[in-house]
């Protein structure tokens, strides 16, 4: 094979068909033709002497060659993307930049709104397109739709650039008229009516499985571990809705710290600290390798770092 005579077009169109599986979504993201895309597959066949995606029962799937290929192509791409890269520095005061940004529930509420008093005293003109996580994908951030997705992440693809922004620890809130405030201890807190809130990763949520209590997330683990259990009266996937449930049904609901404190000088509700150990959560942003070394990125992601600094 003769390098020389390698169209580099042909190395970004296997990139993206090996992350599509598909000719029509890898024209979309390329933005040219079904049948220009079609062309590149027939020419990376030809190339590498191998079929690169063959169709089966579950749709296009790569080549073991193909699949080995990856790696490569994509390191190669990326090298030579931070080799052009302009080194100008991003114009943040002029720059009408979208931003859009994958935010948990609890992220969207308790980063979001300093982080956006921040902006608009350095880059007016930027917008923060917030999306939730059944929105996207981690296909999606990795293929740089998402500039940025700000969650609490148990596993993540070895290929996303990630920093933690903080760790948080949990808190209780109940209405002011629930009497549980008056002697607040594990007995009474098992003895209670609960809402679950809680929201990891992405995708389309499905039902709470409540016969596992080790599925339920970190309050109920450290219950596990006590050999105890609350009674879960609410699911929700919301924090605004648990605190609100909590406040008109007398439930407690148990969540991040940072969270309860929205409301601590609301005199309808009560924050207290929980009456057993239950370990720190950690948010975390991350995003796609393709977006590292570009310059407004660059600099969003030090604002977000600016934000959390100030709080």
């Amino acid at each position: 094979m003769n390098i020389s005579k390698i169209d580099l077009n042909l190395l970004i169109y296997l990139d993206v068909l090996l992350r599509e599986k598909n000719v029509t979504r890898a024209a979309g993201q390329l933005n040219i033709t079904q049948p220009a895309m079609s062309n590149g597959l027939k020419r990376l066949r030809s190339l590498f002497n191998d079929p690169i995606l063959v169709r089966t029962s579950d749709g296009m799937v790569p080549t073991e060659r193909a699949r080995s290929l990856g790696p490569a192509i994509r390191k190669i791409l990326l090298d030579l993307e931070e080799t052009l890269q302009n080194e100008e520095d991003f114009a943040e005061q002029t720059s009408q930049r979208v931003f859009r940004v994958m935010a948990s529930d609890y992220a969207a509420s308790t980063l979001i709104p300093p982080l956006l008093k921040l902006l608009n005293k350095k880059a007016p003109h930027i917008i923060i397109d917030i999306m939730t996580p059944s929105d996207v994908t981690f296909h999606d951030v990795e293929a740089g739709k998402i500039d940025m997705a700000i969650n609490r992440f148990e596993e993540l693809p070895q290929s996303f650039h990630q920093k933690t922004i903080w760790k948080d620890t949990f808190s209780c809130i109940v209405g002011t008229k629930n009497p549980i405030i008056n002697n607040f201890d594990i007995n009474n807190y098992l003895a209670a009516d609960h809402v679950w809130v809680a929201k990891t990763g992405f995708g389309v949520g499905v039902g709470m499985d409540t016969t596992n209590n080790t599925s339920l997330g970190w309050v109920d683990e450290a219950l596990s571990k006590l050999s105890r259990k609350r009674n879960i009266k609410a699911f929700t996937r919301n924090y605004h809705v648990a605190m609100q449930i909590a406040l008109e049904s007398d439930l407690v609901a148990t969540l991040p710290t940072r969270s309860a404190m929205i409301h601590k000088d609301d005199n309808k509700f009560k924050v207290l600290p929980p009456p057993f150990e239950i370990p720190a959560m950690e948010l975390k942003m991350i995003w796609s390798p393709l977006l590292h070394h570009d310059a407004s990125h660059i600099w969003f992601r030090q604002l977000v770092i600016e934000t959390v600094e100030s709080l």
